[in-house]
């Protein structure tokens, strides 16, 4: 699922971290969080900066959120970066393709504190157990907070 906004109103978090050349498997991009309200609901959003360099129609992401209190929610996630035809989903007019990617809706951050983030590629060739060691094409990774709006 891909979402694109145009105002920022909504915006409570939104930070992105630079990958240099390539993403490699054990490279962990993190995220620090203290949310605002721990009574609200927000939507959750990965966003992916991409080049033609990155030569595959899906992403495989994995996700983590860490709570202040220890507990931890991880999640594998798949997402359709690319049309059939090959052409890339998202926004942009250059050669790097923006895509503001669902991740959790309605999420409530139930403790005060600081939350981490952590979001690594989880990518392997069709019939390969193992992974991608260094994925091409990704130049950026951000993390997106929203206040749902009523």
């Amino acid at each position: 699922m891909i979402g694109f906004t145009s105002c920022d109103s909504s915006q409570v978090f939104d930070e992105y971290k630079t990958i240099p050349d390539s993403w490699h498997k054990d490279n962990i991009v993190s995220f620090n969080v203290i949310p605002p309200d721990t009574t609200k609901h927000y939507n959750l959003f990965v966003n992916i900066r991409n080049t033609y360099d990155f030569k595959y129609s899906n992403l495989f992401l994995i996700v983590e959120i860490n709570f202040p209190n220890g507990k931890v929610i991880k999640d594998t996630l798949e997402y359709v970066m690319a049309k059939p035809n090959g052409e890339f989903l998202g926004s942009g007019f250059s050669d790097i393709k923006e895509n503001k990617l669902f991740y959790k809706e309605g999420f409530i951050f139930e403790e005060s504190g600081d939350y981490k983030i952590n979001i690594q590629h989880a990518m392997r060739k069709n019939g390969s157990v193992i992974g991608i060691e260094n994925l091409e094409g990704i130049t950026d990774v951000g993390f997106r907070i929203e206040k749902i709006q009523n």
